[in-house]
């Protein structure tokens, strides 16, 4: 069936077309092309290259999280080491320089000298005096009695006030004192003989030197001071001479040792006066301190095996030994040669006991975290540990050891 344009035209435009007569739609004149919308160009696809910038933001990104874990990667080992806190008083003896508790001797000298005016004169007849070393090299200890000689190669005759005994192999260091008076005995350092050994063997094999000259020989008439105020100036000389030794010895303690209080003996000894500038005096005093000092892990060991119940000998160490006192059995200080030194200690201190961190590397090293916690737990001389591997994924510590930081963290004490 064939269709005309009425058929397509709605009722309502077709009853209008009707009434006006025409039959027909009007025809509406063609858009110019100018008038038509353009289209807007299409784009490039887009989103669907491949996105280099991003993909190189990336790998810097993961390769910088890469570098930082490698660059904070090792392995840590943190020890806190055993310490117990010990109260002691007890009886000890030690020996000098050797065995489980050996003792050192550390002597400092100094003079002090006050300058006042001259009060009087005297008519004085000084002997010099000062120190030599004499020297044992027999196969037993050689001892010699107060006021033995000593006489240099050109016959002077210097004595010792003391008894002595010089060790098998050893030697000791010894005041010596002119026999008689005057300048003519301010010789300079020499070589000394024994004259009461002469005839034996010993002879040749007890010998004595000095390595500085000897002083304070005079003989004639000075100017002087009276005793008191001799004595006067000798106090002010003391405080000085003390802070001055003090100072002196603590500079020449070994490494390793430690003075204990009570331990430190001092003497003062006046010395003969000397002239000063014209109608002056000096009043000089010498002071002379002695400590006897212990290795600390020697000391440590004797105090652990005294009061520490758990004790088997492991090595310890003393951080302070300012809350202990000793007190020697003869009230005095060994003195030189003496083998063997008695005392009482008392107080409290700390026993801490001493880390090898060679040990400690050795132990874990190629452990996993786990199994080196349990093998550190089995050393006595740890209180606790802590294990720190990197990167996280890591999961045991290196077989080198040295790669390994082991570190020592201070401790406190435990009862």
């Amino acid at each position: 069936m064939n269709r005309t344009l009425n058929d397509i035209i709605p009722p309502s435009r077709r009853r209008t077309l009707e009434e006006d007569g025409s039959g027909t739609p009007p025809q509406m004149p063609p858009r110019p092309l100018s008038d038509r919308p353009s289209r807007p160009p299409r784009s490039p696809r887009s989103g669907r290259g491949f996105p280099y910038g991003t993909a190189l933001i990336a790998l810097i990104v993961i390769a910088g999280a890469v570098a930082a874990l490698m660059y904070f990667s090792g392995a840590k080992v943190e020890v806190t080491p055993e310490a117990k806190s010990a109260t002691i008083s007890a009886d000890f003896t030690a020996t000098a320089g050797a065995g489980d508790l050996p003792f050192e001797l550390v002597t400092v000298e100094k003079t002090a000298s006050q300058t006042v005016p001259a009060e009087s004169t005297d008519t004085v007849n000084d002997p010099a005096s000062g120190k030599i070393t004499i020297t044992n090299t027999q196969a037993a200890p050689q001892t010699l009695i107060k006021n033995t000689r000593f006489q240099s190669p050109d016959g002077l005759i210097f004595r010792i006030h003391d008894s002595v005994s010089i060790p098998a192999g050893g030697s000791i260091v010894a005041m010596v004192y002119a026999d008689v008076g005057g300048a003519n005995y301010n010789i300079g350092a020499t070589n000394f003989t024994v004259p009461g050994l002469k005839g034996s063997k010993a002879f040749e094999q007890v010998t004595a030197k000095s390595t500085e000259p000897m002083t304070g020989g005079f003989s004639g008439t000075r100017a002087s001071v009276s005793q008191g105020t001799r004595d006067a100036q000798n106090a002010t000389n003391q405080t000085t001479l003390e802070k001055s030794l003090t100072a002196d010895l603590a500079s020449k303690i070994p490494a390793g040792y430690v003075l204990i209080p009570g331990a430190t003996f001092v003497t003062y000894m006046p010395q003969p006066d000397t002239e000063a500038e014209a109608g002056k005096v000096n009043v000089n005093q010498k002071g002379t301190m002695t400590a006897v000092v212990f290795p600390g892990e020697a000391l440590g060991k004797a105090i652990a095996y005294k009061v520490i119940g758990a004790y088997n000998g492991e090595t310890v160490t003393l951080p302070n030994v300012s809350g202990l006192k000793l007190l020697p059995a003869l009230n005095i200080a060994p003195a030189s040669g003496e083998t063997t030194f008695s005392f009482n200690l008392t107080g409290t201190t700390n026993v801490v006991w001493k880390i090898d961190t060679a040990k400690i590397g050795g132990a874990v090293a190629g452990k996993t975290r786990d199994s080196a916690q349990v093998i550190l737990q089995g050393f006595p001389e740890i209180k606790s540990a802590s294990l720190v591997l990197r990167p996280f994924w890591a999961s045991t510590f290196p077989q080198d050891p040295e790669k390994i930081n082991i570190s020592v963290v201070e401790t406190g004490t435990s009862e």
